[in-house]
């Protein structure tokens, strides 16, 4: 479906922050379609008059919170999906977020870019994390036993999730505004700094780590 034809509906309490989103979205990403509620309240009577493809939410509202609206929509309308745009980097509300129904969790310190192309995996029925809060739940997963992950800066852990999905490294540079050959340098840095020598050992060390799954790399 072209992206003209989907309704999105903004939740978030700052109507500079809902105004300068809905103009990115129509303006970048297409769409058509974009509404904007100031709470939850608002968001949940939108969701009765038309329902939206997608809603993106803030967590930090008046109450009740966007998580609250989150399980009150699903629990109505399983088929929504819910993207989470908020300012917590926090691996907890993330988690909760997910475990609400989300389908995606980006913090507002991320690029444009990385907003929009959330929006379409989300959309695509796919789950999206921002960079910094996959980064965050790779090193929980480590604990004690850290393997030089957590010496990779947030464009070498986002080039490396790219990666290991399976994208090449002209595909990267088209979605993260980079020529291939900076991606070519990325690549060679991260396996430096985690200390392999081709992408056999790297894939192993992100299935390891939880970046990515062995179904995937097969």
């Amino acid at each position: 479906m072209n992206n003209a034809d989907l309704s999105i509906l903004l939740v978030d309490d700052h109507a500079v922050v809902r105004a300068g989103y809905r103009h990115l979205l129509e303006t970048q990403g297409g769409f058509k379609q974009v509404r904007e509620a100031e709470n939850a309240q608002e968001a949940y009577a939108a969701c009765q008059k038309d329902l939206p493809a997608l809603v993106i939410c803030d967590i930090s509202m008046p109450e009740p919170v966007g998580l609250n609206l989150v399980q009150r929509v699903l629990g109505r309308w399983p088929e929504v999906k819910f993207l989470m745009f908020t300012m917590h980097n926090s691996i907890e509300l993330a988690r909760a977020c997910m475990d609400a129904g989300a389908k995606g969790y980006v913090t507002k310190s991320s690029r444009p870019e990385v907003l929009l192309r959330a929006i379409g995996e989300v959309l695509a029925g796919r789950t999206f994390m921002s960079a910094d809060l996959s980064r965050l739940m790779a090193l929980s997963r480590l604990r004690d036993n850290r393997g030089g992950l957590d010496e990779l800066s947030s464009r070498e852990f986002e080039v490396l999730c790219l990666l290991v999905a399976g994208q090449s490294a002209e595909q990267i540079g088209e979605l993260l505004f980079l020529s291939a050959k900076t991606i070519h340098n990325i690549h060679y840095q991260i396996k430096k700094k985690l200390q392999v020598s081709n992408d056999i050992e790297l894939t192993k060390l992100a299935i390891a780590w939880g970046l990515t799954s062995p179904s995937i790399t097969q």
